[in-house]
């Protein structure tokens, strides 16, 4: 009997950062309702995190079918009771469209390496839509590599920022200042920040 297909995606990276970014996320998030993750990818994260993180619910999204369908391929393969269907959205949006039930349940929202690989016009969309969800005292997860005070951290940063201006020249990494002054304007407040393996942040902002 042959084997169903598997959409199943790999992302090596999420192997090497999903435990330091578990130690943050206990740290931080909201102890219940449900955590919206932006651009989910693979599913890897989402899985992962889910049920180490109940009881609150993990929501994950995308913009790309392709990941949607990994996602659910990874939710089939690691069940959690806690892990809810992935939904199509883009961050860029003017408006989200969630389910009013799991709209009015979000408490926090993660993104995990995306602004460097997206447009600016992402990030911008990131915070507008947090201040648009999150409840007062909810929390904005980022995660990834920044310039600090206009400098890359390390020069495989520099390297690394110059391969995705390469591909694309929308694409960066940005500066945390740059991202924490959008933030502000949004009403999101930068409450920490944290070293992470491999020259990247976590940046923890609440509304």
């Amino acid at each position: 009997m042959n084997e169903p297909p598997d959409d199943r995606q790999f992302a090596p990276a999420t192997q090497r950062n999903r435990e330091p970014i578990l130690d943050v996320l206990l740290q931080v998030l909201p102890p219940t309702g449900t955590v919206l993750e932006i651009s989910s990818g693979t599913g890897e994260h989402a899985v992962f995190f889910a049920p180490r993180l109940a009881p609150r619910r993990w929501l994950p999204s995308d913009p790309n079918p392709i990941a949607r369908d990994s996602i659910a391929a990874w939710r089939n393969h690691c069940p959690a009771e806690n892990l809810d269907a992935a939904i199509a959205l883009d961050a860029r949006d003017p408006i989200w469209t969630i389910v009013p039930d799991q709209q009015n349940s979000i408490t926090a929202i993660v993104n995990i390496n995306m602004i460097h690989i997206a447009p600016w016009t992402a990030c911008l969309g990131l915070m507008s839509g947090a201040r648009r969800l999150l409840p007062v005292g909810g929390v904005l997860y980022l995660y990834g590599p920044f310039k600090q005070n206009g400098r890359h951290t390390a020069p495989s940063n520099a390297a690394f920022d110059q391969s995705l201006q390469a591909q694309n020249p929308e694409w960066g990494i940005r500066d945390l200042d740059a991202v924490i002054a959008i933030a502000q304007a949004q009403n999101l407040a930068l409450l920490k920040t944290y070293e992470m393996p491999a020259n990247n942040l976590s940046v923890v902002l609440r509304r």
